[in-house]
């Protein structure tokens, strides 16, 4: 009788402990949906749109522009404006602006006082 109840608790504790490590595997595969689904959501945060990034150019070029020339005549910060975004807009970082600028960057250059810091924002 001995042997008899020796086998039922070993079959016993083999249940319990595959139901356990069963378990264990079932926590383990939620928690990596988990994770997965946290991580593309981190991924697929908004990004600026066009018409935002057309704001993050003009914003650029009036820093850049009243920090070379501060003393300068509307018609040369105008036209000096315009040379810096036509400038940008032949530049990658720009036409890729849609894609890669979430909407935090775009709040922080936006408020920037000057050319570093809206750089900054943008790293």
């Amino acid at each position: 009788m001995l042997a008899l109840g020796a086998v039922t608790w070993r079959s016993t504790v083999r249940a319990a402990s595959y139901a356990l490590s069963c378990r264990t595997v079932l926590l383990l595969c939620i928690l990596c949906i988990f994770c997965i689904s946290c991580i593309s959501c981190i991924s697929c945060k908004a990004k600026a749109s066009s018409a935002q990034c057309n704001q993050l150019l003009d914003r650029y070029a009036a820093l850049v522009v009243t920090e070379k020339y501060p003393d300068a005549a509307t018609a040369q910060i105008d036209a000096e404006r315009a040379r810096e975004k036509g400038e940008a807009h032949g530049d990658d970082a720009f036409k890729n602006c849609s894609s890669e600028v979430s909407q935090s960057e775009f709040d922080c250059a936006i408020r920037s006082a000057n050319a570093d810091a809206f750089l900054k924002c943008l790293e």
